[in-house]
């Protein structure tokens, strides 16, 4: 299959046009509405591949782009022309704090920064520049390197910039553990397996960074790394509890190394990089992610495969296909998003309802449905051996790890196509399998099933606190969708068992969680839309609640924005941020799917629409829009200012002009 390239925001998107004040109207006048519609959608017809997926590029923080430098120079294999370009993307995201965040107006990450500055630093930038001085300023101000969390630690001592007591001891014997025992592979997530079982190797033989010009740096720690006591910070009260206890297993299984008989650490060993190689996912990487594929690459150097050894190389091209090279400028991408993309714009074509814009879905599901995996190999097996297959990745190829959120919205798209019969078998295939995956609480995960061994989290590798892949109302709410739409009999239990998990899950103020998107606008959208599809009627108590949340939440521009920082802030703290073209898309959903179509809340935030679209038909937005783990990690996805405003305008237009008919 020939690779399609990610569009980015630079070749879609021109500077967002100056709103422009206009008389207030009772309601949207059609003919702007219309023209607005038309637009949007010949620039989203015109964004999709010849294959017939869209593929919008997926950027995340700078950790990325700074780990690509990393890796090269770990292995000693620097690119001085992708360096530099890569040098210039980190310094133009420097933050006014001195730092790196992990998003648009965040604040200092100790982490992704220490990444950054060390990049930069291998890259040649003088130790006396300014931004170089600013930003270890402010690294040592908040503490210094040793503060880093554990992912990081372990890149330092790599590079010998810190004592392997830095990092947790997590041995590759982990790869022989019984399934019954308290820490297995199976009881974490599936982006946890496939960055920790190369990084088991790495850690286990600990190698050191080729690094020919022997930098490091010393300068980002307040202590000396060697004299440093506290890289490990426990909570205090009850939770800190348990951290303790595993923080004093792992000093004492750390003093037991030692006693590991040669033999059994050879098969350990083996058994990592049969693991490994088996998932290797062709040119697509490990697990199809960033982290994982470079660990993967590393691991594979470290067990002395040579440069030209197929494996190897197979796991550098994969990394390199991640690449988005400027002229002046290059950033990685941590994976590919073309099945998402393709399913969400899809729903908004088939929104808009013109033979342009339905004729482009049909493209896409076609080209969805010779991508559903059915008999492919899979973790999720280990929980349902006796399953048949019927999900969907999230990326061109990952068929160990079909992703329950993107075969919702497949399966709910199919089910809206204008020849639903082309897609039966496929739509059967993947309601099956949803019903399959259901948790015992009647959630739904984003890969796999009760993953919700919650004490794992207190362990010492888990400082980032996403080792797990526990339901979630968001991906919840998406299979609720595709269940209600399907309408089948025999997935009525899982049905109602999913729309009581919903009815718990919603916050006391009304919104729904977002684990997947930014942040309780994303979730409140994704429940009422579907609870929209299982006919729930406005007036229902929850639905009530959730209308009134959106409401409130409303800006003074008539749109809807929320930052990150509310993932880290407590409910009664959160407040709304700038507005953004894909949440105010989100809101005007939500309120929509909820009987809101005639209110002033969404008349303004139709407008708000309208009057933020540029010259080209589309909408440009700088903010970051969803999570890859909450408080860890966030991405950009270029294409949700694409397709998601033009939805919510196709469906304002639809239902107004079905309300004035009735």
């Amino acid at each position: 299959m020939n690779r399609i390239l990610p569009l980015s925001e630079a070749e879609l998107f021109e500077t967002r046009s100056p709103v422009v004040a206009r008389p207030a109207t009772r309601f949207v006048q059609s003919s702007a509405l219309e023209r607005a519609i038309a637009a949007a959608r010949q620039a989203l017809t015109a964004a999709q591949s010849a294959a017939g997926c869209w593929v919008f590029e997926l950027e995340a923080d700078c950790t990325i782009p700074a780990e690509y430098v990393l890796m090269l120079h770990f292995l000693g294999e620097s690119d001085v022309t992708l360096e530099r370009r890569i040098a210039a993307y980190l310094r133009a995201r420097q933050a006014e704090h001195g730092g790196w965040p992990l998003y648009q107006g965040g604040d200092l990450d100790i982490s992704c920064t220490v990444k950054a500055y060390y990049a930069l630093k291998l890259v040649g930038d003088d130790l006396n520049a300014p931004h170089m001085v600013r930003a270890r300023k402010a690294l040592l101000a908040r503490g210094g390197a040793a503060h880093a969390n554990v992912f990081t630690r372990i890149t330092l001592a790599l590079f010998g910039q810190v004592p392997w007591r830095a990092v947790p001891y997590i041995p590759v014997e982990i790869m022989l553990l019984p399934r019954w025992f308290p820490f297995h592979l199976d009881k974490v997530s599936y982006w946890s397996r496939t960055v920790m079982v190369p990084l088991l190797i790495l850690c286990t033989q600990r190698p050191r960074a080729s690094n020919p010009g022997q930098i490091g740096v010393a300068e980002l720690f307040v202590t000396p790394p060697e004299e440093e006591q506290h890289y490990f910070a426990v909570p205090a009260g009850r939770p800190g509890r348990l951290a303790r206890a595993f923080l004093l297993l792992d000093r004492c299984a750390r003093r037991l190394d030692g006693l590991i008989p040669r033999a059994m650490r050879r098969r350990a060993i083996a058994r990592a990089e049969a693991w490994t190689i088996q998932r290797l996912n062709g040119e697509d990487g490990l697990g199809a992610i960033f982290p994982a594929m470079v660990n993967a690459l590393e691991a594979f150097a470290t067990l002395g495969y040579p440069s030209d050894n197929p494996h190897r190389q197979i796991a550098r091209r994969a990394l390199e296909k991640l690449l988005v090279v400027g002229t002046d400028s290059a950033y990685c991408q941590p994976c590919f998003s073309p099945v998402w993309d393709s399913a969400l714009a899809s729903l908004a074509m088939q929104e808009e309802g013109s033979e342009e814009a339905v004729g482009a879905a049909e493209r896409a599901l076609a080209w969805l449905k010779g991508e559903q995996l059915l008999e492919a190999p899979g973790d999720w097996r280990r929980k349902r051996p006796h399953l048949a297959g019927g999900g969907w990745a999230f990326q061109f190829k990952n068929d160990f790890y079909p992703d329950l959120d993107d075969t919702a919205v497949i399966a709910w798209a199919m089910r809206r196509s204008r020849d639903p019969g082309a897609y039966a078998h496929a739509v059967e295939r993947a309601l099956d399998w949803l019903v399959g995956m259901q948790s015992s609480n009647g959630g739904f995960a984003a890969f796999d099933v009760d993953n919700t061994h919650y004490r794992l989290n207190q362990i010492p590798f888990a400082d980032h606190g996403a080792l797990l892949d526990p339901p979630t109302s968001d991906v919840t709410a998406r299979v609720v969708a595709a269940l209600a739409v399907a309408d089948r009999p025999q997935d009525r239990p899982a049905l109602q068992r999913a729309l009581a998990y919903l009815r718990a899950e919603q916050e006391p103020d009304g919104s729904w969680f977002g684990r997947w998107g930014s942040n309780y606008v994303y979730g409140t959208w994704s429940v009422l839309m579907a609870l929209a599809q299982a006919q729930l009627r406005p007036g229902e108590p929850m639905v009530a609640r959730a209308v009134q949340w959106l409401k409130s939440w409303q800006n003074a521009d008539g749109g809807w924005g929320e930052s990150n920082d509310s993932y880290a802030q407590a409910a009664v703290v959160r407040k709304p941020a700038a507005s953004t073209s894909f949440q105010t898309a989100w809101a005007l959903l939500g309120l929509m799917a909820a009987g809101q179509v005639r209110c002033e809340s969404v008349r303004r935030g139709v407008e708000y629409l309208q009057q933020t679209q540029n010259a080209r038909g589309l909408w440009s937005d700088a903010g970051f829009t969803a999570p890859g783990f909450p408080r860890v990690f966030y991405l950009k996805y270029h294409g949700y200012s694409a397709y998601f405003p033009l939805w919510a305008l196709a469906a304002y237009r639809n239902l107004t002009r079905a309300w004035d008919t009735h």
